[in-house]
């Protein structure tokens, strides 16, 4: 199993990642000149790394932000990461039942369960034992088989959690959830409105997916550069501007065989990982319709695609074919 680095997949803002590596006295000098001060904050979360920028006229506000924002991610983390024993959804799957979810959980598995209907599956957050069998697998140097797989399809489907304000709760043993698909970008959503609480204007959130609002510290539109998903050191294309939320889907990131026949993304019909594309971007109000978006596309034939894309005019979507090759925006074909 083959992991790329996400600071090479997902490139980031065009001049921002120099702020997230270290650059912060030029773009320092640069905000100054606007008369605003800039901040950024690293750190880990969704087992990867993550940076808020804002940018203001008053120091102290910015760091309150700052603070405010990550323990916004904190709580998303708390309540959808399977990597984190104690956090909801890892005990959702554990126990088949969870009482009294937070908000943070049911608003993301509402969403997902709206967008399984909307996609007759296409999308399904409970492909978790999917990924488990692929995992061990490819441990054993192995690929499953169909027949391998269909006792594993038999606890794939979105139509068995049941959700309530009082409890979640699971309709057969086996099933268990992943919200890995939205979770990044539904915590763009929470830590942006978190900061438009604390009056920031100018921002650049990096949860593993991206959200920005207001302009760059230069006084011009922030701008979100897209890697080439088969030569990740290059910017296939950019938002610019870039004022909304993005995300991308893409082969290359966890990928088990080099080909990226098989990846991470698997379609919820088949088991296997969908044939179509190696790159989905999609750009949108919320980072949770973007990220949902992206994924239920990436399941998704070219007809299934524009069908999709037809349903959500709000939304733009750069494809790239299986063999990188730019397919264009099918949201206006």
């Amino acid at each position: 199993m083959t992991h790329v680095s996400r600071r090479k997949a997902l490139v980031g803002a065009t001049g921002l990642l120099a702020v997230a590596a270290g650059g912060r006295t030029a773009f320092g000098a640069l905000a100054q000149t606007h008369g605003l001060v800039l901040r950024t904050r690293a750190g880990v979360a969704f087992q990867t790394s993550v940076a808020l920028t804002v940018a203001g006229p008053d120091a102290d506000a910015l760091e309150a932000a700052l603070d405010a924002g990550f323990r916004a991610i904190r709580d998303v983390e708390n309540a959808s990461s399977v990597y984190r024993p104690e956090a909801e959804v890892s005990r959702l799957n554990r126990d088949g039942r969870l009482e009294r979810p937070c908000r943070h959980l049911l608003t993301m598995l509402r969403y997902g369960a709206e967008l399984s209907r909307k996609t007759d599956g296409r999308f399904d957050y409970t492909v978790q034992p999917l990924w488990d069998h692929w995992a061990a697998a490819h441990a054993a140097g192995r690929r499953p088989t169909a027949a391998d797989l269909a006792p594993v399809l038999a606890r794939i489907d979105w139509r068995g959690v049941s959700i309530g304000d009082d409890a979640i709760v699971f309709d057969r043993p086996g099933m268990a959830v992943t919200l890995n698909s939205i979770n990044q970008s539904y915590a763009t959503d929470v830590v942006m409105a978190v900061l438009a609480e604390h009056g920031i204007a100018h921002a650049f959130i990096d949860t593993g997916e991206f959200g920005a609002r207001g302009n760059h510290p230069e006084g011009r539109p922030w701008r979100l550069g897209v890697a080439d998903p088969r030569d990740v050191d290059r910017i296939a294309f950019t938002l610019d501007p870039f004022r909304r939320f993005a995300a991308t889907s893409g082969d290359y990131k966890t990928y088990f065989s080099p080909d990226f026949r098989d990846h991470h993304i698997f379609d919820p019909r088949t088991g296997y990982s969908p044939p179509h594309w190696s790159s989905i971007t999609v750009e949108a109000p919320t980072g949770l319709v973007a990220n949902g978006l992206a994924t239920a596309l990436f399941a998704s034939s070219p007809a299934e695609a524009r069908a999709l894309m037809a349903q959500h005019p709000e939304c733009r979507a750069r494809f790239f074919a299986k063999d990188g090759s730019d397919a264009g925006d099918l949201s206006t074909s």
